[in-house]
């Protein structure tokens, strides 16, 4: 009996459907851990790990989609004249938080939603009404939103809990938690301006992507800036707010320490910032017992010459700790000196603890576009492997001073190829494979940090290669880091400033940017064959598991397939780009989408070994989160699945939750 009870499930499993047979046999487990997610890395310091075990490597492959919502914002951007929602795409980047028994998201149209965290269903939602018909310079896309409980107020009274917002149009926003109602005493009416003060800017070109960092009675926000325009862009300060009042309590510009602030001109009375500095667009990460807020920062303007900089690119992709209290540098790390190939610190510090010989180490890990992995203790910014200065390619353009090295660590090792040469031309064809190795050859190609060129560079990784914003996991049991990567090449080339106009009108669907007050605009592409498929070796996208103690890999797999973006007889698990991140439990599992195809995968955490996939909607293009709200209850996965416009992945607007059944 039980082994015909088990056939059926196999076959109801299949086919998505439940019988008393397998029911009987899936049983959920009671007892056991209950845990929100508070955060958008579940924590403060981004760890992305959950304590829950009740879904675990014995039962995941019976889990089921448990609720569906879906917020109606979605847009492909293509033709506002004929009825889109927006003039550009969406993107439907964001990772839930859980606090208080709420779910609580963004849309990439910024509005902000509460939900049934059992059922989906519709609490409230809040409209902050930005204009849809800019159009935004990284898609509209709103990646979380932070919480903050006032200790100073009871439940019951306005703003006890706040859920903070950054919006595409910059501003920050404070919400009453259980209303959905701004908070009148923060800011004007609930919000404040973030565009004051940082110079002149265009529609569109400054934005906030990454939810706000909270620490104590502090709310700190960066922002995304639009590449390769201006040498004169808007600054890149990053400042803290008083979390009640929305008063400015600090700002920190991204410049030399030893460089007079200057001053670029009153903006509404108040003296501006620096202009052209890097920013910080992607997600801060807080130790609130060190006082410590952790910023990962982007590149100087315009990100692929340099000659203008005059050195305010000290702190350029870095990682960089501030005193959460007052601002102060107290330690940085750069991960790419004088960075021209857009190599911005894309993913978020995460917080972990190192054990070597019996004791703990207080660690920052951070990955990069590069595949370099840096490991640094937390209070100094010291590395906990070796770091070697090591010679790179010269001979930029006129006017370029280039690194002559650049930070390599020792372990653990790349995780990512780093150089392209014309026999490591790949294609499903021999002539595909020919065209190839044709343009390869025709290319500057000498390995990572080959500086941008006339005649066309390989940037290999590419600036979408190695780790993005989804960042990493850490699962501290096993001191084991989860990383996934792209492996994409670009082909980037610089365009004196007399042949702009006219190369810029004969390639229009080509992305060239002006990078004015330079002598060369830009030209960016992806390296593909004619077929359009890449011209480097798959596999596209990979998860691995570090072991953080060795610096070793313990693990890698391929990540994703073709399914989504390809016809079917071209259908492979070659691994495929990725945005979006993994997250780790206790139940042995890593649960990643991420991928170009619409799938939500549970990995085994000690072997790699896919254990289970879940179909979704649309893509999903962000991290998941998990919770378990009592010890009688479920525990869920949630995802945002709607794809990216940028991508091409499929778009939509869902929310998906899954469960045991």
């Amino acid at each position: 009996m039980a082994r015909i009870c088990g056939l059926i499930a196999l076959l109801f499993v299949a086919a998505g459907l439940l019988s008393g047979c397998d029911a009987q046999q899936i049983a959920v487990p009671l007892g056991g851990p209950v845990a929100d997610w508070p955060a958008y890395g579940q924590d403060q310091g981004g760890s992305r790990y959950s304590p829950l075990t009740q879904i675990n490597k014995d039962n995941v492959n019976h889990l089921r989609v448990a609720w569906t919502y879906r917020t109606g914002d979605v847009s492909d951007g293509t033709d506002a004249s004929r009825g889109t929602k927006a003039a550009g795409p969406s993107a439907f980047e964001a990772t839930p938080i859980l606090v208080d028994g709420t779910l609580y998201l963004c849309t990439p149209f910024n509005r902000v939603i509460a939900l049934d965290p059992e059922t989906g269903t519709e609490r409230w939602t809040y409209n902050p009404h930005i204009d849809l018909w800019i159009r935004y310079a990284n898609q509209l896309v709103c990646r979380g939103v932070s919480t903050w409980g006032d200790p100073g107020r009871t439940v019951g009274e306005p703003c006890h809990r706040r859920i903070f917002l950054g919006t595409n149009d910059a501003r920050l926003i404070a919400l009453d938690a259980a209303t959905g109602n701004p908070c009148a005493d923060f800011g004007k009416d609930g919000q404040v301006d973030l565009t004051r003060g940082v110079g002149s800017v265009r529609p569109g070109e400054y934005q906030v992507t990454s939810p706000p960092a909270v620490s104590h009675d502090l709310v700190v926000v960066g922002s995304a800036i639009n590449d390769n325009q201006r040498v004169d862009a808007p600054s890149g300060v990053v400042r803290a707010f008083d979390v009640r009042t929305g008063e400015l309590r600090w700002s920190w510009v991204p410049i030399p320490p030893d460089l007079e602030r200057a001053d670029p001109g009153p903006t509404e009375g108040k003296s501006g910032y620096h202009l052209g500095t890097a920013n910080a667009w992607s997600i801060l990460s807080v130790d609130p017992e060190r006082d410590l807020v952790f910023v990962p920062t982007g590149n100087t303007s315009p990100d692929f010459y340099g000659g203008e900089r005059h050195g305010i690119d000290f702190y350029s992709s870095s990682v960089v700790a501030l005193r959460a209290s007052s601002g102060e540098v107290v330690w940085h790390f750069q991960t790419v000196h004088h960075d021209v190939w857009d190599y911005d610190v894309p993913a978020q510090p995460t917080l972990v603890t190192v054990r070597r010989a019996g004791v703990d180490i207080p660690a920052v890990a951070q990955a990069t576009k590069m595949g370099h992995l840096f490991l640094l203790h937390r209070e100094t910014g010291e590395p906990l492997f070796p770091v070697e200065e090591r010679p790179v390619p010269q001979g930029g353009v006129a006017g370029e001073e280039l690194s002559p090295t650049q930070p390599f660590p020792t372990a653990p090792p790349p995780l990512v190829p780093q150089h392209l040469t014309p026999n490591d031309a790949w294609g499903l064809t021999f002539w595909g494979r020919g065209k190839c190795r044709e343009r390869i050859k025709a290319l500057r190609s000498e390995g990572i940090f080959t500086p941008p060129s006339l005649e066309g560079t390989i940037m290999f990784p590419g600036d979408i290669g190695g780790t993005n914003w989804g960042s990493v996991a850490f699962e501290p049991q096993r001191g084991l880091l989860l990383v996934n990567t792209t492996r994409l090449a670009r082909v980037v080339t610089l365009i004196p400033r007399d042949d702009y106009a006219a190369v810029k009108a004969a390639n229009p669907k080509v992305e060239i940017s002006p990078q004015t007050g330079t002598p060369f605009g830009m030209r960016r592409e992806v390296l593909l064959s004619p077929f359009g498929l890449p011209c480097n070796a798959p596999p596209w996208g990979t998860l691995a598991a570090i072991d953080l103690a060795t610096g070793t890999v313990r693990w890698e797999v391929p990540l994703g397939t073709t399914r989504d973006i390809a016809p079917l007889l071209f259908w492979f698990r070659s691994g495929t780009p990725n945005m979006g991140g993994p997250i780790a439990t206790a139940g042995g599992l890593v649960f990643i989408a991420a991928a170009m195809d619409n799938y939500l995968r549970a990995f085994d955490i000690e072997t790699g070994e896919e254990l289970w996939r879940g179909r979704l909607p649309a893509g999903g293009q962000a991290t998941p989160m998990t919770y378990r709200l009592r010890q009688d209850g479920k525990q869920y996965v949630v995802i945002a699945a709607g794809g990216s416009g940028r991508m091409g992945t499929t778009l939509g607007d869902y929310v998906v939750a899954f469960a045991l059944p």
